[in-house]
């Protein structure tokens, strides 16, 4: 048995919170009957499930990264009329779904996915998977300053306004600074929203670029800008051995 949003998710229609929402809305059959509530089970080789009226079945799963230009936003569409990442991968017949975000105006190495489980894990702060980041800020942020984000920042909660959580402890190393500005990397365990550029506002040097360079053991390499390519099998295994999930068969 398996609860009907995370086989929606694993069929390729929407992440699992999406897959829930569609429940919500009453756009879910099962055998032909309406399903409105959360946590219903189904079995996968017995019930005929529908979304819209279509017949939805598993895919095969699909790994890619993207090398994210700014501009786009993170989201399979956008009710603003912006463009979205996946606009980028009209040559891709899988439908996958961001791992994550990266906002309208950051660059760089976006996972995509319709592996449901594998992206539940990863964006879980449970599993903490490092991503590493290239952030120009402007000024010459101090080392008193930069050990603040080191052990952590005061924050505003971005669902519970007057509720402040401190971050976790994020590694910075200085690559340059010209006075003006400084070139910094930045590694974290954690994805909270805008959260390297909440963090440096914080301390009063303001985000000017940031690019998301690995995320675990995956790069962008040579990856174009705009342009995206399949992970390896070795890069999917590593992936979710770091989460604790099994390797799978070969090509999967």
């Amino acid at each position: 048995m398996e609860r009907l949003h995370k086989y929606l998710s694993r069929c390729g229609v929407a992440s699992r919170r999406e897959s829930e929402n569609l429940i919500l809305q009453g756009r879910v059959t099962v055998n032909g009957q309406t399903v409105q509530e959360l946590g219903v089970k189904i079995d996968p080789e017995k019930d005929k499930v529908e979304v819209d009226g279509s017949v939805v079945t598993p895919q095969p799963f699909t790994y890619v990264i993207l090398n994210k230009p700014r501009g786009y936003i993170t989201a399979v569409e956008d009710q603003e009329g912006r463009p979205t990442v996946i606009e980028l991968l009209k040559s891709l017949k899988t439908r996958v779904y961001p791992v994550g975000r990266l906002d309208l105006e950051s660059e760089g190495l976006l996972l995509l996915t319709n592996d449901g489980e594998l992206a539940f894990r990863l964006m879980h702060p449970k599993y903490h998977v490092e991503k590493r980041y290239l952030v120009k800020v402007k000024g010459a942020p101090p080392e008193k300053k930069l050990e603040r984000i080191r052990k952590g920042v005061r924050l505003e909660d971005e669902k519970r306004k007057g509720l402040y959580r401190k971050t976790a402890p994020a590694q910075i190393k200085v690559i340059k600074s010209k006075g003006k500005e400084t070139e910094l990397e930045v590694i974290l365990r954690e994805g909270r929203k805008r959260q390297i550029r909440r963090m440096f506002q914080a301390i009063g040097h303001p985000v000017i670029s940031l690019v998301r360079v690995a995320m675990g053991n995956i790069t962008l390499e040579d990856l174009p800008k705009g342009r995206y390519r399949h992970l390896t099998f070795q890069e999917v295994t590593d992936l979710k051995k770091r989460v604790g999930l099994a390797p799978g068969p070969k090509g999967a």
